[in-house]
Parts: structure tokens; C-alpha cells; sequence
């Protein structure tokens, strides 16, 4: 599975946001500083968030992005899928649409299941859990295994 440059950034502004929920609306200069992100790239990723129902924004003076939900309710898996799609995809389509005949008809299975083990992760921590810095103890157990941190 590959993050790109858009999802990441789109998660780093979400936890920007969660972080500074309490401070009021953030400009997008502020996020892109804070976050070392490309402001024009990051407006429009801003305005995806925001047709998705993730934020809200206000213009004016005291005007900036915030949150559209309290920071536990929304997940990694939203903000991703707000503006990439689909967590998993083959070649752009959903492993269920797919089908496969002769020996690799067994990749179907084996796709599902990445997606299911990818979802199960993504759905299951939120903005708050990783800017409190407090991983869910089974998705922090996994950075625990020998190879986690290693590239093959």
C-alpha cells in the first residue's frame, strides 16, 4: 500500500486542526507552516475536507479551518478517504469488482483480506488517539514486531 503526498498531508493537516481545537479556526498558512506543507496544494486538500463534511470554514479576519466533528470521531480511514477514495484499490477498482481465473485466482482473497487488515487499522484510530500521541494498544503493538521498522 502506498500513502501519497495528498493523504499525508491531508492527515497532518486533520491533526494540526485536532491539535489546536481549542485555539479557534486555523488559517491555511498557519497549517501549511506548521506542517511544512505546499499552501496551494493544501488548499485545495482544505476544500476536499470540507465538501467531505471533515471541516468547517469561516472567512474574516478571526476566519480559518476547523474541525466539523470532535477530533475522536473522526478517523485516519475519513480523512483519507475524503480525498483519495477507496483505502484499497487494484489499479484504481475495488477488490470486489475484480476477478481473476487460473492461478491467480487466489490474489482476489489475498487482496480482501489487505483491505480488510488496512481498514481494521485506518477505521480504527482517530485524529484525537494520534495527537495525544496514545495508539490504540493493538495497532501500537504492531510497531513492536521485528520487522516493522526494517525495509527489506
Amino acid at each position: 500500500m502506498r500513502i501519497s503526498a495528498r493523504a499525508d498531508y491531508a492527515v497532518r493537516a486533520a491533526l494540526q486542526l485536532a491539535a489546536s481545537r481549542a485555539d479557534g479556526p486555523l488559517k491555511a498558512e498557519a497549517i501549511a507552516d506548521a506542517q511544512d506543507i505546499p499552501h496551494k496544494f493544501l488548499e485545495g486538500i482544505l476544500n476536499d475536507m470540507r465538501r467531505g463534511g471533515l471541516v468547517l470554514s469561516q472567512r474574516g479576519g478571526n476566519g480559518g479551518y476547523r474541525l466539523a466533528k470532535p477530533a475522536e470521531s473522526i478517523s485516519i480511514a475519513d480523512v483519507i478517504r475524503v480525498v483519495e477514495g477507496p483505502l484499497v484499490s487494484v489499479r484504481g477498482v475495488r477488490p470486489p469488482e475484480l476477478s481473476y481465473t487460473g492461478p491467480a485466482e487466489s490474489l482476489l482473497p489475498l487482496w480482501i483480506a489487505l483491505r480488510s487488515n488496512v481498514r481494521e487499522i485506518l477505521e480504527g484510530v482517530s485524529l484525537a488517539d494520534v495527537a495525544s500521541a496514545r495508539l490504540p494498544a493493538e495497532v501500537a503493538a504492531l510497531t513492536d514486531a521485528p520487522k516493522a521498522w526494517a525495509n527489506p
